[in-house]
């Protein structure tokens, strides 16, 4: 068992060290408390939590990780991590030395998002308000990495602890100790294919899933010159739940004792998982229950952004929204919502781990803290919500508003309203666009709801449109028609024209005839505004303006 603190920086290196991190430069026990895992992008101005571990897939080369390290002890980051190998540098370790800030290298092969997803399940970044300091066992609840590591200590064995799909949720020290595969495996979060076929054709899973003591795994052959050390498995049940497997490398067999101690540990495990599942949706609900306080803009907002750790800076709400494909049933279309909030929250944990996602209804709401300037916060969260969907471009019909800035508690309905205007019309009129902000699309939500209040109040044409469209059903004269192209072309008659496919001549005549027949004087600007806006609020509840067949009586020959 670890004696380090549970959110410690050695804690961290004591955990994932021997297997995937090495401490280049740096005392790990000079960081007792590790403030969140950042993602570092040197080509933008980001904000890390105080004391975070920053992973820095892009920094390569020792003036490039000394530039990273200078600019990050501003931000008072407790550790940098860049691909290694590292070389050991003079001035790379003056700079780290005078940063004060540990440098790790991730061992080459290993993926920078399954040390981010390990990082951040070894120190339980995702905890919303008080910490519970239960423990199962001796060991904190949930706590499935001291718990792999105490089990290896009962068995003088390296320990890891899979799901029932072989991805791995926790592994102990001495890695290093097993074969390539088993290395391998906690590289990838995921047991090789190779392996798993070779022992899903021996039926190993089956015998696991069906003993209730432990089972012997021998020696495997994954390639040529290549042979797996034998293992010992057991399954890990809750009643008749299988919950997933624990696995000890061993190149000894265990004695009765290890094995009875194996057993009961596989028990103790089964309550760890068990803990992690429930406090999972558990920590799911209260979020969503936060996130809906806050949004809420009331009494308890200010008291719901604290608990989520947002409490005393500015914050806007973003709003991801998934448009209804006809042949798609309700079913898919729930998991394909809950599917993009939970990928958005993982995207946006990377960008500001302060972040806090949740489904409400149809609609996945984000809380985006927004440090500095507003405007800039805003363009940078647009920025955000168009990098997220062109990562998950192969769903049609994403969508994502951005709402105001709000800048206390009490401003964050207002800005949940103005996300909410601006999604309707990104799914209603602005099909080009995929991320936009209310500041981009006020004009087209104020005329939605401008819509909305003419349809409630059965509001018809008035005025010199309402003489045009009586003339129009009467003689098919497309006069309303004419209108719409002039208004639309500033009076260009050429442009105009050519966008109704008629001659200037006769768009000309007929654009005398509008004048006449509405009774309109197409000087006035104030008349031209009146009958633009009942065009754009009216004119489709009405089917005015559409083609008809049929000859106008009141065109002209072109010459």
């Amino acid at each position: 068992m670890p004696t380090h603190p549970p959110r410690s920086l050695s804690r961290v290196v004591d955990d994932l060290g021997s297997t995937l991190l090495d401490l280049v430069h740096g005392d790990a026990d000079q960081v007792p408390e590790i403030g969140g895992v950042a993602i570092h992008d040197p080509h933008d101005e980001q904000q890390y939590p105080p004391h975070a571990i920053v992973l820095a897939p892009g920094v390569r080369g020792i003036d490039q990780i000394e530039q990273a390290l200078r600019a990050l002890a501003a931000q008072q980051a407790a550790a940098l991590v860049v691909r290694g190998p590292v070389e050991d540098e003079p001035g790379l370790v003056q700079a780290a030395e005078q940063s004060g800030i540990a440098l790790l290298a991730l061992t080459p092969g290993a993926s920078w998002a399954q040390l981010a997803a390990m990082l951040r399940t070894l120190l339980a970044e995702g905890d919303i308000g008080e910490e519970s300091g239960n423990t199962l066992g001796g060991v904190p609840s949930g706590d499935l990495f001291a718990l792999a590591n105490a089990v290896a200590t009962l068995l003088d064995a390296p320990i890891t602890i899979e799901d029932r799909r072989q991805r791995i949720l926790a592994f102990s020290g001495r890695q290093d100790e097993a074969d390539s595969s088993r290395v391998a495996t906690i590289l990838a979060r995921q047991v090789p294919d190779g392996y798993v076929r070779i022992l899903e054709s021996r039926g190993v899973f089956k015998e696991i899933y069906r003993s209730e003591d432990p089972v012997k795994i021998d020696p495997a052959t994954i390639s040529e010159g290549e042979t797996a050390i034998p293992r010992v498995a057991i399954a890990v049940r809750a009643g008749d739940e299988i919950l997933g497997s624990m696995w000890a490398a061993v190149r000894e067999p265990l004695t009765t004792a290890r094995e009875n101690a194996f057993k009961e540990a596989a028990k103790l495990v089964a309550l760890h998982m068990l803990r992690v599942r429930a406090g999972a949706d558990a920590e799911n609900r209260l979020r969503a229950d936060l996130v809906a306080t806050a949004l809420e803009g009331g009494a308890g907002a200010a008291e719901a952004l604290g608990r989520l750790g947002l409490a005393g800076e500015p914050v806007l709400v973003m709003a991801l929204g998934l448009a209804h494909r006809p042949d798609e049933d309700h079913a898919q279309l729930t998991a394909d919502r809950q599917r993009l909030a939970s990928a958005l929250a993982v995207h946006l944990t990377a960008v500001q781990p302060r972040s806090a996602v949740a489904l409400l209804g149809e609609t996945a709401y984000a809380l985006l803290p927004v440090p500095g300037d507003p405007t800039r916060g805003r363009d940078r969260a647009v920025q955000v919500g168009a990098d997220f969907l062109q990562r998950t471009g192969e769903r049609a019909g994403a969508v994502i508003a951005v709402g105001s800035v709000a800048g206390e508690p009490a401003a964050l309905a207002r800005s949940r309203t103005n996300a909410d205007r601006a999604l309707r019309v990104l799914f209603n009129s602005r099909t080009d666009l995929q991320v936009a902000s209310i500041a981009d699309l006020y004009t087209d939500a104020l005329l939605l709801e401008m819509k909305d209040l003419a349809a409630a109040n059965r509001d018809e044409l008035t005025g010199p449109l309402a003489l045009l469209a009586a003339y129009d059903a009467k003689h098919n004269a497309h006069l309303v028609e004419t209108l719409r192209a002039w208004l639309e072309a500033f009076g260009d008659i050429i442009t105009a024209s050519a966008s109704v496919f008629v001659h200037p001549n006769t768009f000309r005549y007929r654009i005398r005839r509008v004048a006449e027949v509405g009774q309109i004087d197409l000087q006035d600007p104030a008349a031209r505004f009146a009958a633009m806006l009942q065009l754009r609020l009216l004119g489709p509840h009405n089917g005015i303006g559409a083609r008809a067949d049929g000859a106008d009586p009141d065109a002209v020959p072109a010459g």
